[in-house]
């Protein structure tokens, strides 16, 4: 599985095939067949290997400190989509699949943990998974920007200069008053650090629970 993670993170979803990575294995075709049975599957068990090792990393990471649990995970997921942007379209293509069950079975177990009433466990782990999963959807859209580019690399920058032109000159401000009031945030923000405020005020509001 570490060969279709490798191929994956260099190249994409589209570098993956069963005969480079045959090629990358020394090996013929049919011996990966043997293990999985399209490219699909392949695709289903490399994200499964990814959350597999994120969540033993938030395990670590945590340690016996149940507040640290939930943010563990989560910011955990949010930096292996980060490195694996591919982690983050499989994702979002198939919220049932293994990596996501497995996502948010732990999640629901940290804030059992954390002391969440059992009534309130299964709202509280969805509005957590489903924020992963808005950001996963964020990373799968950028990648399909990306594939429509010269040399397939996305402009994070660029792309909000340019869906932010208008607030800053073109849009009168009471047709969105918010958006002009803080369309400099809007332009500078950084992605791990809304994700993080995200997870704190969903966190503040399962404390009333």
């Amino acid at each position: 599985m570490h060969a279709a993670i490798e191929t994956l993170d260099a190249g994409g979803v589209d570098a993956l095939t069963f005969r480079s990575l045959a090629s990358q294995l020394s090996t013929g075709s049919g011996a990966i067949y043997h293990h999985v049975a399209n490219k699909e599957d392949l695709l289903t068990a490399a994200a499964d290997a990814v959350m597999t090792s994120v969540l033993d990393g938030a395990a670590a990471a945590a340690g016996a400190d149940a507040s640290q649990g939930v943010r563990a995970v989560v910011l955990g997921v949010f930096d292996a989509i980060s490195a694996h942007p591919w982690v983050g379209t499989q994702l979002a293509a198939a919220p049932w699949q293994p990596a996501v069950l497995r996502l948010f079975d732990r999640v629901g177990a940290e804030l059992d943990a954390l002391g969440v009433p059992e009534r309130a466990q299964f709202d509280a782990a969805s509005v957590l998974v489903h924020h992963v999963l808005g950001v996963a959807s964020q990373y799968d859209a950028g990648a399909h920007l990306a594939s429509a580019q010269p040399g397939g690399r996305f402009d994070r920058s660029a792309f909000l200069d340019g869906a932010t032109s208008a607030l800053t000159g073109e849009v009168d401000a009471a047709d969105l008053p918010f958006l002009t009031r803080v369309v400099r945030q809007l332009q500078n923000h950084d992605d791990r650090e809304q994700f993080r405020a995200g997870v704190e005020i969903i966190l503040v509001g399962i404390s009333h629970l």
